[in-house]
């Protein structure tokens, strides 16, 4: 199966972004992609504002939804991304969807907010509740992280003991002392242990850096974007996953329970 990981820097004004997210979703069908990943909260962002994105929130029936919907029942393709959605309590859920063929068909709240390297997502941001769900790709089960996620080894593990062949990770990194490597090692980790693919996207521009990257199931990098704008695409192998666990079976001689919430 063939992926394409979009990468680009988000837009202060939504209808811009979702031109771009539209872009990509056309150039990727045409190079022959079943799977589009993009960045995490898409719909707007302005680094002079950092509550921009927030301000901008958008219901997942709303114009930058909608477009976006409309524009994948022209095609088969599978796209990924998050965008800041308002909930019931006047704040937001960074919110992981999944839309094909017109329709939204899965549906994750980040569960780990990043309240980190001075930044502190929770004081707009809801935290989700639930393990993600896995979308299926032509067979091939698809798990579900966002960003900051990816820094907790429970959820990738969970999600390949529920049966995830890939994992997704829509992220927004910031810059800063050594993030380049903590992504690097981080998302390569994450494969390795899992024997699981990774497909991680970062949004690009002054405040993060970019950086999107394919791991295989054995640790190794098979493609990798660099800090501008880019669309890449990359090949799942279902035998290099088969290959990878027979040789390190590590799901299977674990001595620890799945992890719960």
């Amino acid at each position: 199966m063939k992926v394409a990981l979009g990468q680009f820097a988000v837009n202060r004004e939504w209808q811009k972004n979702a031109d771009t997210c539209i872009d990509l979703m056309d150039r990727a069908c045409r190079q022959g992609a079943r799977l589009l990943v993009l960045p995490e909260a898409v719909l707007a962002r302005d680094i002079a504002d950092p509550e921009w994105g927030i301000k901008a929130a958008q219901p997942l029936d709303g114009l930058f939804l909608s477009l976006l919907l409309t524009a994948s029942l022209h095609n088969t393709l599978t796209t990924v991304f998050t965008l800041h959605v308002p909930d019931d309590r006047g704040r937001v859920c960074n919110a992981l969807v999944v839309i094909r063929q017109g329709e939204i068909i899965a549906r994750y709240d980040k569960l780990h907010l990043y309240d980190a390297f001075t930044v502190q997502e929770s004081l707009h941001v809801t935290a989700g509740d639930s393990i993600p769900p896995l979308v299926d790709v032509d067979g091939m089960k698809v798990g579900l992280m966002t960003c900051y996620d990816v820094r907790f080894p429970e959820l990738a593990r969970r999600l390949a003991l529920d049966g995830a062949d890939l994992l997704v990770l829509p992220s927004a990194w910031v810059r800063g002392p050594l993030k380049e490597m903590h992504w690097q090692v981080l998302v390569t980790a994450r494969a390795l242990e899992n024997t699981c693919y990774v497909v991680a996207v970062g949004e690009c521009g002054p405040r993060n850096i970019g950086n999107s990257m394919v791991v295989d199931p054995l640790g190794v990098v098979i493609a990798n974007a660099a800090e501008g704008p880019a669309l890449l695409l990359a090949e799942i192998d279902v035998e290099r996953i088969a290959e990878a666990r027979r040789a390190l079976p590590v799901l299977a001689n674990r001595r620890f329970a799945p992890p719960q919430l």
